[in-house]
């Protein structure tokens, strides 16, 4: 989503602001020397570290999400299974999303920390950029928890209930499901709009959130209670799909005889097992942020911030932090977790273990068969 570098800022006063003579300048260059000399003000310049810092998950989440990309272009042209096609589709529209939401803020935020961030006075303030900014953290943060939700039902419904699967879900509705989430992200992102909730520059001053920290009032409130309940909502749901997916798999293959192979069955385990991934790295990036989001709004406004504040800014800063790194680890689960990666990973902890003949044999390299040259030869 975006990218934070620290600096400085929390304990710099208002900078003088010089007249139009030049003694006015030169009265505020000897203020801001003499504050600086006495060690009570330190002037805000991107430093080459901090540049790194803001630019190196940029990079990465754009390699990233390219690379994803390709591969599910790649395997979406190949796949002739329409539960596979589905699911594809949802994953690439995730990587696109991730892509877009991972440029745009990251844009912004780079653009204000070259900038030297706003004046400590403007914080918990807002203007067209903070607007903008804080909008795009909204849509882009909720778009894939709607769709790792969406994919996990949809797998949990061809799991558990195939044949009704294969009759409600076509490449029209789940084309439409992906229009309805990017709608309703849409619609919750625009709320303050039309004043149901604010956005704010949050401290360091070079991103903008729903106003969360200082002069909330009952709108913020419900707006972050709207925010964090949708997302964790989503993660709830997708955590219990994906464990009826995941046991009605394992208890299928349990009771599969022995030298019996289910070609069908290789393409739900990856799904699954990359559904799983995608839960595991979006709950770990954003349930900090969510959680944190509405303690702070819940105690700024009763009153009983006080002497906390410091601490809840810095667990805000985190929270963000993390919850940029899911646009970045969400590509990475689905390169690494495909067919022929696991069954390369099976087969090098097969033999490591030496479990030969032992209920492992269950699993063997033909749990993860090339099923879509099957499904091409078939043709």
């Amino acid at each position: 989503m975006l990218a934070l570098s620290h600096y400085n800022s929390s304990t710099s006063p208002l900078l003088p602001h010089p007249s139009n003579d030049s003694g006015g300048k030169a009265e505020a260059r000897v203020a801001v020397e003499g504050l600086s000399q006495q060690g009570n003000f330190t002037l805000v310049q991107p430093t080459t570290g901090g540049i790194i810092v803001v630019i190196l998950p940029m990079t990465l989440g754009i390699i990233s999400n390219i690379v994803a990309l390709f591969i599910l272009a790649n395997a979406y042209c190949l796949q002739r299974r329409r539960s596979k096609a589905t699911f594809l589709l949802f994953a690439t529209s995730l990587v696109v999303t991730d892509f877009i939401g991972h440029v745009i803020p990251g844009a912004l935020v780079l653009r204000l920390y070259l900038h030297g961030g706003v004046r400590p006075e403007d914080f918990y303030t807002s203007d067209g950029m903070c607007q903008f900014l804080g909008g795009s953290m909204v849509f882009f943060g909720l778009c894939p928890l709607f769709m790792g939700c969406a994919m996990a039902a949809e797998r949990c419904l061809g799991v558990t209930r195939p044949l009704l699967h294969s009759s409600l879900v076509t490449k029209t509705r789940t084309k439409i499901c992906l229009s309805g989430i990017w709608l309703a992200a849409l619609c919750v992102a625009m709320l303050p709009c039309f004043q149901l909730g604010s956005y704010a520059y949050q401290d360091p001053g070079t991103w903008c959130f729903i106003k969360v920290l200082s002069d909330t009032e009952e709108v913020d409130v419900a707006f972050v209670v709207l925010f964090s309940g949708l997302g964790l909502t989503s993660l709830a749901v997708a955590l219990v799909c994906n464990t009826i997916s995941g046991l009605t798999l394992v208890l299928a293959r349990l009771r599969r005889k022995p030298g019996s192979h289910h070609s069908a069955r290789s393409h739900d385990i990856e799904m699954v097992v990359q559904l799983v991934g995608i839960m595991v790295t979006s709950c770990i990036c954003w349930s900090p942020l969510l959680i944190f989001g509405l303690m702070s709004v819940i105690r700024s406004y009763m009153g009983a911030m006080g002497d906390d504040l410091s601490s809840y800014k810095t667990l805000m800063v985190m929270g963000v932090r993390l919850a940029t790194w899911n646009q970045i680890l969400d590509p990475w689960v689905y390169i690494l977790l495909r067919r022929t990666v696991l069954r390369k990973i099976y087969l090098i902890a097969k033999c490591q273990a030496g479990l030969r003949g032992s209920m492992l044999g269950r699993w063997e390299p033909t749990s993860f068969p090339s099923s879509d040259k099957k499904d091409v030869n078939h043709l």
